[in-house]
């Protein structure tokens, strides 16, 4: 892993945990890039050849007006138009559950790039686990701010949920962190269950299965 970032408070988490697991001067397509917070720190940190794909018009706007690459398309309907290891890295960050079909755009991320680095919130940390069991309804909290019915999250999972999907798609893990809300880390080879139980988020970077 690469010598870690310092936290900031304008930085997200998943976003340095990402900065280290990419190589210098990698072409990175970070799909999903809002509004390119995470671009803009790879090309600061790590001198990338970074291009973004975001599916708000004003969000890429925003993006153009940086001074990043990024273009207007969809993760589950534009990512069958790139080449097989376009890039160094395919990137998604907290993304995946609110696409329709997460499986295929996981394929998708693991045939652009050489990695791919896919971070998410955990539907298994213990605070939702505490509000379903006590109030009987879909959970609310600082990671899933929103109620059932107005929330994008339409493929919410857990952490060994995307194990199991990492594993369908014939991919292998290369190296994956949980960490809670203050960015603490609770590296998930230690203990898998565990880090289901205190993970609010998860960070996993992936390859394809050789041989």
């Amino acid at each position: 892993m690469q010598k870690a970032i310092p936290l900031s408070g304008q930085q997200r988490a998943d976003h340095l945990l990402i900065a280290e697991m990419v190589e210098p001067g990698a072409r990175v397509l970070d799909v999903g890039c809002g509004d390119g917070a995470l671009l803009h720190l790879l090309a600061e940190t790590k001198s990338v050849d970074g291009r973004g794909v975001e599916l708000s018009r004003e969000k890429v706007n925003l993006c153009v007006m940086r001074g990043l690459s990024v273009i207007q398309g969809d993760a589950d309907r534009d990512l069958a138009d790139y080449p097989d290891r376009a890039f160094d890295y395919a990137i998604l960050s907290l993304t995946i559950q609110a696409t329709r079909n997460p499986k295929r755009v996981l394929e998708n991320l693991l045939r652009i790039g050489r990695h791919a680095i896919v971070s998410f919130p955990n539907f298994g940390h213990w605070r939702i686990r505490g509000q379903l069991l006590l109030t009987g309804r879909m959970p609310m909290t600082p990671n899933l701010p929103e109620p059932w019915y107005a929330t994008a999250d339409a493929h919410l999972c857990t952490i060994k949920d995307f194990v199991d999907l990492v594993a369908e798609v014939d991919a292998e893990v290369e190296d994956a962190v949980a960490f809670n809300s203050q960015g603490q880390r609770l590296p998930i080879k230690r203990s898998l269950s565990l880090q289901n139980l205190l993970g609010e988020k998860a960070v996993f970077k992936l390859r394809r299965r050789v041989g």
